[in-house]
């Protein structure tokens, strides 16, 4: 187990994050999920969060996730709910419709 640091502190914030697809509908499939997963690893970066872990069913996905202790998470969440609905829905013709995730978190 690897802590991180700054000048003053020491910590390790890991936190477990499961979204949810409106309506419990089944649309992850592992290209959707890869997908999102990409999303993920280009905005976290932005927000000093790392990825550790990534699973997903058929209507969610487990996301294990480091993260500084200044860093937002309500904000990161909403910036990556907000890509990764658009982006998904565009990108593939079967979730133009179907797919939007539930907003409470």
């Amino acid at each position: 187990m690897e802590f991180d640091s700054n000048a003053r502190s020491v910590f390790l914030l890991n936190y477990h994050l499961i979204l949810v697809v409106k309506y419990r509908r089944k649309v992850f499939d592992d290209t959707i999920s890869e997908r999102a997963k990409e999303i993920f690893s280009r905005i976290a970066p932005n927000y000093n969060i790392s990825l550790q872990e990534w699973g997903h069913d058929e209507d969610h996905v487990h996301i294990l996730f480091r993260v500084h202790p200044k860093t937002a998470i309500s904000k990161f969440i909403n910036a990556y709910k907000n890509a990764s609905s658009r982006l998904l829905k565009k990108g593939s013709s079967k979730l133009s419709d179907r797919f939007s995730l539930i907003r409470n978190y």
